[in-house]
Order: C-alpha cells, then structure tokens, then sequence
C-alpha cells in the first residue's frame, strides 16, 4: 500500500512551494493584490479562476514556482479539491498560501495511490509530493481513512483469481496482525455450525473455493457492541440464473460490501473507538456446478426460518442473513452491514450514491448529517413494510426475491431485516463499490461509497 506517512506531513517552516486556492467569487480580489508579472502571466494562460481544477505555475525565485488553483468554494474544501494537484505537481513539498488543507488532505493522498500489481511496468509518476500542515494533530486521521478507502479499492480491483474466500480471509487476517486484533473463520463445517444460508450459495464453488465466516473480534467486553456485517462474494455468476456477459464483467466487485465492512473495522481499530468490534464477513463464490443451489429450492436458514429460493442471482442476501443473525446473538447495540446487492439501487441512485436503510430514524439522521460533513454522500431509501408481501412463498417461510420487477432494492433490504434483532438499532448500505468513470483522485476501479459518512457517524455516537 502507498506509504501515505510520507505524503502529509507537519508544517516546521522549511522550504516549500505555495498554493493559493481562489474561486470565482474572490478571484478578482486576490488579482489585484498581485505583481504586474503574475498578472500578466495569468492573462496569458487565461486564467479566469472559474474553472475548478485548473491551475498554473507561477515562477518564484530559482527554479522555484507557486501554484494557482482554482477550486469550487476557497473557504469551504472539499476532500477532492486538491486532487488534480496531488496527480500532476512536480516532486516537491507544499503549503497552502492561507489556511490548512483539512479534509482536503485526503484527496490530495489518494491522488499518488496507484494499483499497478498486474503492470509489467508501473506508471511513470513524478512523485512524491509532499503537503504540509500546521495542524499536526490532523495527520494520523486523514492517512488513516486515506488508508482504509486504498484497502476498499485495492480489494475490489483484484481480479476474482486472486480474491477468492481465502484470499478474503487473507486480507481479514492481515489486518487482525496488524491491529492486534482476533479472528475466527468456519469454513468445512458451516452446516454444522449452523450457517446453511452462506454453505448453500458457496457449494458450488467447493472444494478449490471453498466457502466460509470470516469474524474479527476487537476491544474491551464492557464497552458498547458494535457489529460490522460485510457480503463477500468473491464472483457472481448469478447461479444456475446465469448473468449475461455484460453482467458479469465486474462481478470481481461483488465483495465490495466485505471490503467496505474490513476498512471500516480498521478504521475503528485505528481511532481507538470504545466499542466491542464484531466484524463478520460470508466469503463465498456462487458458481455453477453440479452442487450449485438452485431456484425453487428451499434452504433452511440460521435463524430458523425457510427460504424458496426465487432466483440464484439474490445470493448476497442469502449470506448476509446468517451472518446478521449471527451478529444479533451478541446483543450489538448497533449493526452496520455493507453489500453490493441490488442493481435496483444503481439504477434508482446511480454509481455515486450507496443506498441506505435504517430501522431507526435518529440513526439515519445521524448517517445522513455525516455524510454531509465529509462529503461522502449517500441516500436514505425506505423499509417500506408494504412490499413485504412480495417475499411471500407458497411453500416456505420467506422467498429470496420478489418476481415482480419493482422496489428491488427495497424488498432485499426487507428480507435482510427478518433476520436483524428488532430491538438493535441497524443500517444497511446497497453500495456500487465502483467507479465507473476517472475523476480527480478517483481513478474509475474500486471504490469506497459511504465509507467515510459511517465512520464519522460511529466517531459521534462512540466518543472517545
């Protein structure tokens, strides 16, 4: 992972090349304060200051330069408003000309983080680039989340040859080391253990991918519980309901809800928060076989209950049910779970907006008020009881999907919550974890969506 460390570092008055940010609104100002020179070399590059992202070098002294850039808003930054700079500057060290970077911080990392592990030769860059800031206390927590959001990308970009139920357990595993931190995997036994759900979508893929709950165990018995919940399906087929082409070429995706759910245990390990960590990840593959599970089938559950299964494709459900009944045995006084479930929720919310249900409204406000504060937007959708009916079954307890073609995301947030504690506060997160298009800082690959807004919320409701 990029050495993020050395990237941010604190402000002790060595020598550094200046940024000065203007906007549209405070440009003409800012001009008029300065030499002949510069003006004249703005004009010429017809600089205006109304375009956001773009820049000039300006020449200082020797072979030294400042930086123009224009941003959206200078007195409110963005965590992507230095982006474009942390990609293309030369390698030196900087300093914003008035105030600190802030939340800006993080775009300016994540824009020198690369994935080149499949490149025969990496990418020419000219880092590093090193920025500044006068408050040290902010360093550990932007590379802290710099960190996690590289974690989410770098998983969800590995190919699915490399990212299998092991190798997702590998990652877990890594991390538990590095955050001293327990862990706990059932794999051969999960019928015996009691995990039908999560056994039935990954036989299929036995013996060379077999599948299995991955569990992380952080912090102290008398604090609060919190329960991360992640959908680690490694590929997608779709099952015996086979995916086109077209569907299937990102399903190297579809265990962006684990990645999520890892980074946002990290990132609670990191800041100390004073909560009993429950991470529970269902690492499978849902391929086609012999053994595969298939529709019309009817699988018993953790909690007891019988699934029909309506469509092999509406496996992430299936494994989140017995995890989250399994978390709720913990009594968690929150349960929070990530999953790259529903194409309902893309084409309702598009790429960049995780859907988010919640079954407490003081909870949502909360998610939604962070999200807010970070800029990492997401999108409260309803747990419409109403809908309920469309999970109904001739012959068993609960179908794993509704034959209708409306409310997608909604019902597949309804069959989730039949197996969350009524009495724990919960939000779940129908996020893309892609980015189908570069921006700045924000290559198109893997990507962390809502990420950011959980953790914030977390940091509220258990101060440390």
């Amino acid at each position: 992972m990029t050495e993020f460390t050395a990237l941010l570092k604190p402000d002790r008055g060595e020598d550094a090349r200046t940024i000065h940010l203007v906007d549209k609104h405070g440009f003409d100002d800012w001009l008029k304060r300065q030499t002949p020179e510069v003006r004249a070399l703005l004009a010429a590059a017809r600089f205006d200051g109304k375009s956001a992202n773009a820049y000039v070098l300006l020449p200082a002294r020797g072979e030294a330069f400042d930086v123009v850039l224009a941003v959206a808003d200078a007195a409110v930054l963005t965590p992507w408003c230095l982006a474009r700079l942390g990609e293309v500057l030369p390698a030196a060290t900087y300093r914003l000309a008035e105030g600190e970077p802030g939340i800006a911080a993080l775009g300016w990392l994540l824009a020198q983080h690369r994935f080149d592990r499949y490149r025969s030769e990496p990418k020419p860059d000219a880092g590093p680039r090193v920025l500044l800031t006068r408050d040290a206390g902010a360093i550990d927590a932007a590379v802290r989340e710099a960190e996690a959001t590289a974690l989410v990308r770098d998983l969800v970009d590995t190919p699915a040859a490399d990212m299998g139920p092991a190798e997702l357990e590998a990652a877990v595993r890594a991390v538990a080391t590095e955050m001293a931190a327990k862990v706990e995997v059932v794999d051969g036994e999960l019928l015996a253990c009691d995990y039908p759900l999560i056994h039935a979508v990954g036989k299929g893929a036995e013996p060379a991918r077999a599948p299995r709950l991955i569990e992380l165990h952080w912090g102290r018995d008398e604090d609060p519980r919190l329960a991360i919940v992640g959908k680690g399906v490694c590929f997608d087929t779709g099952g015996l309901d086979l995916k086109p082409a077209s569907g299937m070429r990102l399903m190297k995706k579809d265990m962006g809800g684990a990645a999520h759910a890892l980074a946002l245990a990290r990132l609670v390990i990191g800041a100390k928060l004073p909560v009993r960590l429950h991470l529970l990840i269902a690492a499978v593959e849902n391929s086609v076989s012999a053994t595969a599970f298939r529709p019309g089938d009817v699988i018993g559950s953790r909690k007891g209950l019988t699934v029909e299964i309506d469509n092999t494709d509406a496996e992430g459900r299936l494994v989140l049910a017995d995890a989250l009944d399994k978390a709720g045995e913990g009594q968690p006084d929150l349960i929070v779970d990530f999953a790259t479930l529903t194409g309902a929720a893309r084409v309702a919310l598009g790429p960049d907006l995780p859907a988010m249900f919640a079954n407490d409204d003081a909870l949502a406000g909360d998610l939604e008020q962070a999200s807010r504060t970070v800029h990492d937007p997401l999108w409260r959708m309803p747990l419409w009881d109403g809908y309920a009916d469309m999970l109904k079954s001739d012959i068993a307890d609960m179908a794993n999907s509704s034959d209708s073609g409306f409310a997608g995301s909604v019902t597949a947030a309804l069959f989730l919550k039949r197996f969350v504690p009524p009495t724990a506060p919960w939000a779940h997160f129908d996020t893309f974890a892609w980015r189908p298009s570069a921006k700045p800082g924000r290559p198109k690959g893997g990507e962390a969506l809502g990420l950011r807004a959980v953790f914030r919320a977390l940091e509220a409701r258990f101060p440390r």
